[in-house]
């Protein structure tokens, strides 16, 4: 309609440009001479009428002539509009065409991440010559946090980054269920912890125990000590139990989640590139060396790590006594429910329940050497020096426990935490942190600085951002004293 609005405009506009010329009439009076002759009048009639008629005729031809001249100019706009509407088309058409093709490869790609798909490529180790793997992750993937070891803090981590969303790569050791005579008591703060990190189900299903203070004994003298657990729900307690049972349940529920890798392997060396930690070197279960690499590397590997000496300032680990552990069987504490502890010369000997039917006990043997098992030493030792200043209540089972032979001795270390920042690592639990295993104070320290790190990195959505990642990490040294001070 517009076009040909545009036309017959055209054309109307040049018939209002050529107006018919019509005879004037003068404005002199007539004679009666003039008009009275009829002759003449019809003469001036039949002139007028031929002029009147060859003007219209002209005219005609001229408005059909107009009107030839815009219906032809009309044809051609109108074939011009259609080249126009079928190239919009194909262009339209082409559009759509890249888009969806551009849309099915995005799919493909995050498909791919989702599966955590790989390429893998080898390289030769620059000092040893040996040929090494990297694991480099395909279409910009990969790993954002690594994690070495996955005891106590480094399970209960691997889930709680895992939870975030955070992709996280542990490697331990030995995945089996590991078997200590330490890290058995969880103090109520620390089952507070665990409940925060939505990992209070751990000691479930594991035949934990209920702790609800301790028992002192002094020569022949005890008093009962309880948490003051007065304002918290009545599920609110320590727990004790078997540390491999529960780090099991730790390490399970850390796989369950899709983006946590649970790997084993042996860790060698930490992978530094212009003082930035990239990742570690390992070795896989069947030997193979690997390289992996994150933006963050945490440290977790325990009290015998030998990582730590690369993130803290060196310092004499201390180690003031050892421990000789014994499991007590089908035997009461005289307080149930507590752990007991016994005043004893030369020093503390501690009993608290492990399992229903277990009790655990520990003697403080001061010093870095011990008696010999293997000569009967150690046992001569615990039934002459030790059985007396048991209480009457569990003295047989102790003995019982001595005959048995099944004693096994765990040096005591002590550690100031006094890290060195580096960028892209960070050391946690006992590799970072060590007290005195007669504090009981452990587990609930490192389940404590995983509360602090989770919501320290929560805001900080690209771990890749070296710059920033570095100020977060010098700020958790920092963040953590007040915790757990």
């Amino acid at each position: 309609m517009p076009l040909l609005s545009l036309t017959l405009t055209t054309i109307n506009l040049q018939y209002k440009a050529a107006p018919v010329p019509f005879p004037t009439i003068s404005s002199k009076p007539t004679t009666c001479q003039s008009l009275s002759s009829k002759p003449r009048l019809r003469k001036l009639f039949k002139t007028t009428s031929s002029f009147r008629f060859s003007k219209t005729q002209g005219l005609s031809a001229s408005l059909l002539a107009n009107s030839a001249s815009g219906f032809h100019r009309f044809k051609e706009m109108v074939m011009v509009f259609d080249s126009y509407i079928v190239g919009t088309f194909l262009v339209s058409l082409l559009g759509f065409v890249f888009l969806f093709i551009l849309r099915h490869n995005n799919n493909s790609r995050k498909k791919k991440i989702e599966k955590g798909s790989r390429d893998f490529k080898i390289q030769t180790d620059a000092v040893s010559g040996t040929e090494i793997g990297e694991c480099l992750p395909e279409n910009g993937s990969g790993t954002d946090v690594i994690i070495v070891g996955a005891g106590v803090a480094g399970a209960a981590l691997a889930y709680t980054l895992g939870k975030d969303g955070r992709r996280v790569h542990v490697i331990e050791r030995d995945l089996t269920e590991p078997d200590r005579i330490v890290g058995e008591l969880l103090q109520p703060g620390g089952y507070l912890k665990l409940v925060e990190l939505g990992l209070e189900d751990c000691v479930e299903e594991i035949d934990a125990q209920r702790v609800l203070g301790y028992a002192l004994f002094k020569d022949e003298r005890n008093t009962k000590l309880s948490y003051p657990l007065e304002k918290f729900h009545a599920d609110v307690a320590g727990r004790s139990f078997h540390n491999g049972r529960f780090i099991q349940r730790m390490r399970e529920k850390a796989s369950t989640l899709p983006n946590v890798r649970l790997e084993q392997g042996t860790v060698t060396s930490l992978l530094e590139e212009n003082g930035t930690i990239r990742g570690v070197q390992y070795k896989t279960k069947d030997g193979q060396e690997l390289g992996a690499y994150a933006p963050l590397t945490i440290v977790c590997d325990g009290c015998f790590s030998n990582l730590r000496r690369s993130l803290c300032n060196p310092k004499v680990v201390d180690v003031p006594s050892c421990f000789v552990g014994l499991v007590l069987e089908n035997c009461e504490l005289p307080f149930s429910n507590h752990g007991h502890v016994i005043l004893g010369d030369p020093s503390p000997i501690l009993f608290y329940p492990i399992s229903s039917t277990e009790v655990r006990c520990l003697v403080d043997v001061p010093g870095q050497k011990v008696p010999s098992i293997a000569n009967g030493e150690m046992a001569n030792y615990l039934k002459t020096m030790v059985a007396p200043q048991v209480p009457p209540e569990l003295r047989d089972a102790f003995i019982a426990a001595v005959n048995k032979g099944n004693i096994r001795t765990m040096p005591n270390r002590s550690m100031p935490a006094d890290p060195h920042p580096t960028p892209g690592a960070l050391l946690m639990g006992d590799a970072f942190n060590m007290r005195h295993p007669l504090t009981g104070g452990g587990m609930t320290v490192a389940l404590s600085d995983i509360v602090v790190l989770r919501d320290l990195l929560r805001p900080l959505h690209d771990l890749h951002d070296a710059a920033c990642l570095t100020k977060y990490l010098e700020s958790f040294y920092t963040l953590r004293k007040d915790e757990i001070s």
